[in-house]
């Protein structure tokens, strides 16, 4: 058995558990469902998400470390899910790995000096959907920003980022890798009046082959965080390249991100053959 470990019932995970290969039992169990359940013969992949409330990952990191320690089989292992949700260790694992990553600060305090110059992005360490997340023009606007940051509860238990601004182009590429090898993208294009590529805030999915320099630094950040289903969002830069903005560890996708297959089938397949081959290069996924 495969468990997908998950405390979300949504199509994206619904979806991966119907898609399972041929003889491959998936199902989609909590993490406390997930300690009862496996043994030694099974394996895991675990897709715990960003907390609603910004200040961390969802409960369930003690059984997906317990499930690792007992020597089962765990995809999207511990550090992997701190590598993509943390985006502070996501600047961090990115930057050692020589991969392009606007430059990023962490502040603890509203008053602390901010050693960027704007423009900068400002955002929560555990951030989804495109909230709490500013653009900071000048130095006033910044104040202005982390003053009122600072009230938020996840402020004041995780700081918050400052980050340096990729000038936004309105669209950017989500490409999704499984098991090394790469399984769906899409591009997102911004709502009018919009700088930000969340769909949550009006982006429109739209098809897309994506470039080959994008997909080896997809699969490049992939390896980095250690995350063997993940979604890499990419922005295009005014050169010409592409730069790592962020990692998601518990990345939804629809039928939209299907490439030459359907993605759902495509990351089970995927995931399944990565068990006993765990560490394989992803980079041999473009040979």
């Amino acid at each position: 058995m495969l468990a997908l470990i998950s405390h979300r019932q949504n199509e994206t995970n619904v979806r991966l558990a119907a898609a399972a290969p041929l003889g491959v039992e998936l199902e989609l169990v909590s993490p406390r469902q997930a300690l009862g359940l496996l043994g030694s013969d099974d394996a895991a992949l675990s897709r715990l998400d960003v907390l609603p409330t910004l200040d961390g990952i969802e409960p369930g990191i003690w059984e997906v470390g317990r499930l690792e320690a007992d020597g089962i089989p765990v995809l999207n292992k511990l550090r992997a899910l701190l590598a993509t949700h943390d985006k502070l260790q996501t600047s961090r694992v990115l930057r050692t790995a020589c991969l392009p990553h606007p430059h990023t600060l962490h502040l603890v305090t509203a008053r602390e000096k901010v050693s960027l110059d704007p423009p900068v992005v400002v955002k929560p360490r555990f951030g989804s959907w495109g909230r709490d997340v500013a653009l900071c023009m000048d130095r006033a606007e910044l104040a202005a920003t982390l003053e009122e940051l600072s009230s938020r509860p996840w402020f004041q238990r995780q700081g918050v980022l400052v980050q340096e601004l990729v000038p936004p182009l309105g669209h950017d590429l989500r490409i999704v890798v499984a098991g090394g090898r790469i399984v769906g993208a899409v591009r997102r294009q911004a709502a009018d009046g919009e700088w930000r590529t969340n769909v949550a805030l009006g982006a429109e999915r739209q098809a897309v082959d994506p470039p080959r320099a994008a997909l080896e630094l997809a699969l490049a950040a992939a390896a980095a965080s250690g995350a063997d289903l993940v979604g890499i969002d990419l922005l295009p830069t005014q050169d010409g390249g592409w730069t790592v903005i962020e990692l998601n560890g518990a990345v939804e996708f629809t039928d939209e991100y299907s490439l030459d297959r359907d993605v759902f089938t495509a990351a089970t397949e995927a995931l399944v053959a990565a068990i006993p081959a765990h560490g394989t290069p992803p980079l041999a996924a473009l040979a």
